[in-house]
């Protein structure tokens, strides 16, 4: 039958089924997750963004929502256009188990969404909180964060990597680390003990995100980290802490906005004690300029060698027979000097006259060292002070000239020794560094995997990351330079089981910036002038860090070679710094592994949720 022919009817039926579907089409676009309304109007003006540091009590879900509800209309009322309130802000943090909990979790969607979105509709506005989630269909219980925009709920996030004691009630989070377009920029969302983890923030930077927001409750672990995050992901942070105490656990304020450079922008006062607790809400004001989206540290994000990683994905523990056992006592030395450009008998000479005024005779066996560490490209200077069109003519294979020096420095001071040089294999140069062990033996040779811009004119890139095991050190992992930008570098050789990391420099300051986390939030000091990348090496592996560095020159280098600690930041052990501007060889000691301490590498490794971390591989 023609349609022509057909009765009027059909045709009232099908322009009814045409409206239906446009109205359906509005509506999953109006109440998308990802805010696609929104995203279309992104702002490019400085917006003001809140900290609320906010104490909320335990066992009273609904007063929490109420008190919250007024903090976040106050910093709106101050022209904020995004706000982000603590871990477990609607019920507190301590919960026995699951059965405790109960009575105070809710739904994502649900009653505390629902009750910000009026807030957020009226000032088109966001808002990140952390709650106990339940989930409806499982009754599984976690630990989240929930994001409401101008349009209501836009979406969630549960907590990766948890803490000792919301694993009693709260599942592992199952959804990755989601980022959610707004018109405030690409927003993504982790939770505290997340921060020990460099893969959790690296997962929100790869997918795109411009900020992260950090609800937390933290004694110090976790917000220490945040400027490091910042900087090798390139995105801005907006963290919220707590004041107060609960349960005898105290939580040390410090709420704080960072720029994507590692700058602090703002931040709430440190609150180092309990019996100075502060249980009234403090609100941090700073702002996001969205021009700085695109910044050096986030394009850098292009240049990851995911083919390197695979390693991240590995979970032996336990079961780990490969890991060291017993704790290796290490005195080292990391020397720094200022280069003669290309000159190797000179550059020999300072290495040996800086170890020989600091241990004195060779043959004092008291005062033998297990370790020394040299600057990159070690006796030819870095490359930055070299003639690209020269570098073949420096180049060397591993076992010539520069090995033969070391080797003969190693014998006579009883030393393993790392050193750095241009190593020319075929046609084919390489930013080397070499693990010598005391006997002269090489141990282990790393090829650079993250050229430096000036090492991209003449060198090719390493494809490899493995740690070496020395028989008087242990299992050491090499870096070079500019591998510090990458976090998954560090993780790969803590995966690997790394007990020392050992890194050969040469920084002016091109890349990362000083320590700025409030100085009394770490029990045993950071020296003046950290290297915020450099020390988050030895937290992030869970490795002592040897770094060395050149001094002076034109180019300007800054010296602070150091051993980077573990735990610092509750007195285990102390980092220490050579200075910014002289010839020195830096004398440290230190124990590897730390069995026994409340955190370490194995309890790291243990810990780690590698099942999430795929995307880093792409």
């Amino acid at each position: 039958m023609s349609v022509f022919r057909r009765k009027p009817y059909f045709y009232i039926i099908l322009l009814a089924a045409i409206v239906a579907i446009i109205s359906l089409i509005i509506f999953y676009g109006k109440n998308s997750t990802s805010d696609a309304k929104s995203s279309t109007k992104q702002e490019s003006t400085p917006f003001k963004v809140a900290s609320i540091e906010f104490n909320p009590k335990l066992n009273e879900r609904d007063k929490n929502i109420e008190a919250l509800y007024e903090q976040f209309e106050t910093a709106f009322k101050h022209g904020a256009k995004l706000a982000v309130a603590p871990e477990m802000a609607t019920t507190g943090y301590y919960y026995k188990d699951r059965e405790a909990i109960k009575p105070y979790v809710d739904t994502i969607p649900g009653k505390a969404t629902n009750k910000f979105a009026k807030l957020t509709k009226k000032y088109h506005a966001y808002i990140v909180f952390g709650m106990a989630e339940k989930e409806p269909k499982t009754n599984i219980y976690y630990n989240a964060s929930a994001l409401v925009g101008p349009n209501g709920y836009v979406g969630k996030y549960r907590k990766t990597h948890q803490w000792e004691t919301e694993e009693h009630w709260a599942a592992w989070g199952d959804l990755g680390v989601p980022v959610f377009k707004t018109e405030l920029g690409k927003l993504a969302i982790n939770i505290c003990m997340d921060n020990a983890y460099s893969e959790t923030a690296r997962l929100a930077a790869v997918a795109g995100a411009d900020i992260l927001a950090f609800p937390t409750n933290s004694s110090a672990q976790a917000i220490a980290a945040l400027p490091a995050r910042a900087m090798q992901n390139g995105f801005y942070i907006v963290s919220a802490n707590r004041s107060n105490t609960e349960n005898g656990f105290h939580m040390i304020g410090a709420s704080a906005i960072w720029s994507p450079t590692g700058k602090k922008l703002a931040e709430a006062p440190l609150i180092t004690k309990p019996e100075d607790d502060v249980s009234k809400t403090t609100i941090t004001y700073a702002s996001i300029d969205p021009k700085q989206y695109d910044n050096e540290n986030k394009r850098r994000l292009k240049e990851r060698r995911p083919e390197l990683y695979q390693d991240l994905m590995l979970h032996v523990a336990p079961w780990d027979y490969t890991a060291s056992t017993k704790p290796k006592h290490v005195s080292a030395l990391t020397l720094q000097y200022e280069p003669v450009s290309g000159d190797k008998k000179a550059n020999e000479s300072k290495i040996e006259n800086l170890i020989r005024k600091k241990i004195g005779s060779a043959r004092d066996k008291e005062k033998a060292m297990r370790l020394v560490v040299l600057p990159e490209l070690s006796v030819t200077g870095p490359s930055e002070l070299l003639h690209v069109n020269k570098m073949a003519s420096y180049g060397e294979s591993v076992n010539g000239q520069t090995t033969q020096f070391m080797k003969k420095l190693a014998l006579e001071y009883n030393t393993a020794i790392v050193y750095g040089l241009i190593e020319k294999s075929g046609e084919k140069l390489y930013n080397t560094a070499i693990l010598l062990n005391k006997n002269g033996k090489i141990d282990g040779k790393y090829r650079q995997t993250q050229l430096s811009s000036y090492d991209k004119k003449w060198a090719t890139p390493g494809d490899q990351l493995n740690v070496f095991t020395d028989n008087n050190l242990g299992k050491v992992g090499l870096m070079i330079g500019n591998d510090v930008n990458f976090p998954e570098i560090s993780s790969v050789l803590s995966v690997q089981r790394a007990d020392i990391i050992a890194v050969p420099s040469s920084w002016y300051g091109q890349f990362a910036g000083t320590m700025e986390i409030n100085p009394n939030m770490s029990v045993k000091r950071y020296p003046k002038g950290t290297n915020q990348l450099w020390s988050q090496i030895a937290i992030d592996a869970q490795s002592y860090t040897v770094i060395s560095n050149y001094v002076g020159t034109d180019k300007g280098f800054k010296g602070g070679s150091a051993l980077y600690t573990i735990d610092p930041l509750y007195g285990l052990d102390q980092p220490v710094a050579a200075s910014s501007n002289k010839e020195e060889a830096l004398a440290v000691n230190f124990q590897t592994i730390q069995p026994n301490n409340w955190f370490n590498q194995d309890k790291l490794i243990n810990s780690r949720q590698p099942a999430y971390f795929k995307p880093l591989l792409k």
